[in-house]
Parts: C-alpha cells; sequence; structure tokens
C-alpha cells in the first residue's frame, strides 16, 4: 500500500490559492464503481474534497479522472477488512483535508448468487461478512475517532444498506443477513454519536443501474420461483440523496431513506 506522502501527490487540486481545510471532505468506499463512484463524482460536483477508496487502483485513477481537472480528490487504494489499510485511509484523508467530514460507507459485495443455503460455503459466507459488516464497522470506527478528536467536533456516516435489510431475494442468505446488520449498526452508531456531534443516517437503495445489478435486464429469480426482467434507476438519483443528506447541518439527520426503481417487485411483493 503507498505511503501517505504518494496519497497526497496523487490529489487533483483545485486551481488558484485555496484552503482546503475550509472545504467540507468526505471519504467514499467503494469508490471506483457502481453508486460509490456515482457519489464521489456528485460529492465533487458539489465543492466537496473526496478520498476515493477502493481495492483497484487504476478504477480509483478512472473515478478521479471523470471527476475533471478542478476536483479535490485523492486516490487511497483500500482493503476495507485491513484494520491498519482502513487507518491509513482515514489518516491520508484528514493529513490531506483537515478534517472528514462524512464518510460514505459504501463498500460491499453480494457474494455468490443464485447458490442454496446448503450449499454455500464457509468461505463464501465469510467473504461476505467481511466486506459488508466488518469493513463498514472498521470504518465507521475510524471515522468516529476523527470525527470525535477533530475541531470542530463532529461529523456524518451515512451506511449503504439495501432493500435487503428489510426483504430478501432467494438465495442471498449472506448479503441479506449483513444488510441486515447494517441497520443495528446504524442504530448503535447513531446513538453513540450523539455526544459528539456524530449524524449517523442510512440509504436502502433498490435497483440502480451499476455492474452488479446487469443481471436484471436478462431476468432474475423472484420469490415465487420465475424469472423476471426488473427495473433499475439511474445511480444519479441515488447520488443526489446521498448529497442531500450529507449537506444537512449536524442537527438535522435523515435516519433511513429508501430509494428504488418506481415500479421494481418490492413493495406488495410487485
Amino acid at each position: 500500500m503507498a505511503d501517505a506522502g504518494s496519497h497526497q501527490a496523487a490529489a487533483h487540486v483545485r486551481s488558484g490559492l485555496m484552503d482546503i481545510t475550509s472545504q467540507k471532505s468526505a471519504v467514499v468506499t467503494g469508490a471506483g464503481s457502481g453508486i460509490g463512484r456515482s457519489v464521489a463524482l456528485a460529492l465533487a460536483g458539489a465543492g466537496w474534497s473526496v478520498a476515493l477508496a477502493g481495492r483497484r487502483a487504476e478504477a480509483l485513477a478512472e473515478t478521479a479522472a471523470l471527476a475533471g481537472p478542478e476536483a479535490e480528490v485523492l486516490c487511497v487504494p483500500t482493503d476495507v477488512t485491513s484494520p491498519d489499510e482502513v487507518a491509513a485511509l482515514f489518516a491520508a484523508a484528514q493529513g490531506a483535508y483537515g478534517t472528514v467530514d462524512l464518510l460514505f460507507n459504501n463498500a460491499g459485495t453480494f457474494g455468490p448468487g443464485g447458490v442454496p443455503v446448503e450449499d454455500l460455503s464457509y468461505e463464501a459466507w465469510r467473504s461476505v461478512v467481511e466486506v459488508n459488516l466488518n469493513g463498514a464497522f472498521l470504518c465507521a470506527q475510524a471515522a468516529f475517532r476523527v470525527m470525535k478528536g477533530q475541531t470542530p467536533q463532529g461529523g456524518r456516516i451515512i451506511n449503504n444498506g439495501s432493500i435487503s435489510a428489510h426483504a430478501p431475494r432467494p438465495n442471498s442468505v449472506a448479503y441479506t443477513a449483513t444488510k441486515h446488520a447494517m441497520t443495528g449498526l446504524t442504530k448503535s452508531l447513531s446513538l453513540d454519536g450523539r455526544p459528539y456531534r456524530i449524524a449517523v443516517g442510512q440509504i436502502d437503495i433498490g435497483n440502480a443501474a451499476t455492474e452488479m445489478t446487469q443481471r436484471m435486464q436478462t431476468g432474475i429469480p423472484q420469490a415465487n420461483g420465475e424469472l423476471a426482467v426488473e427495473p433499475v434507476m439511474d445511480a444519479q438519483d441515488v447520488a443526489r440523496t446521498v448529497l442531500h443528506m450529507a449537506e444537512l447541518p449536524l442537527e438535522a439527520n435523515i435516519q433511513f431513506v429508501t430509494v428504488l426503481a418506481t415500479a421494481m417487485p418490492y413493495i406488495g411483493r410487485g
């Protein structure tokens, strides 16, 4: 993993003289693709300084390029399941920007799709839990440490839940269990963050058009055993919602919000 000095060199700095500590700053995990990329671009476009975290350095560089030369972004290759790499991510963000005002806790994996419970390997189960739950905890813990100690004290954490935090798809036990756990994590963090002006909320996302949802276009198993093509929404619709949550004053919080493709089979089971 690159050191903090090389992280700083990777930043794209806005033209002209500017005190970067006066800007709002964010850490976005899973920023190399999908929802994470869309949210990172929305934040950067609104004037936020953004630390882009993800496993693939080349994907982070693509996100940074899409943000444009005027954006203040920092690429920090990070495995969120590693406590040391998560600590280095937040140290790099704080070193570059002075504060961390927002964590979008987004990194996640669906794991092997369509595998019956009895055939799901322990290794597959564990890999989903490591990223979706343990990784989310490690990032939130690191954010708490920074936000409690910085001046002014406080910040915001937005966890990426899922429609699966409410209702499962067939053969998705690992993903569904971790997303239900994310709701508990959000509630507990929200309570524990109150004395320190740390606001914590969760966005539960339906079918957004990303790499993970391409299979929606060819048919996906339904609860009744049938295959059905499901509608999707633009990932930018999710990004705009996260941006709204992020830009609220810390005295206000969107605790939970659900954003989904209007006609997807969820409400009333279709």
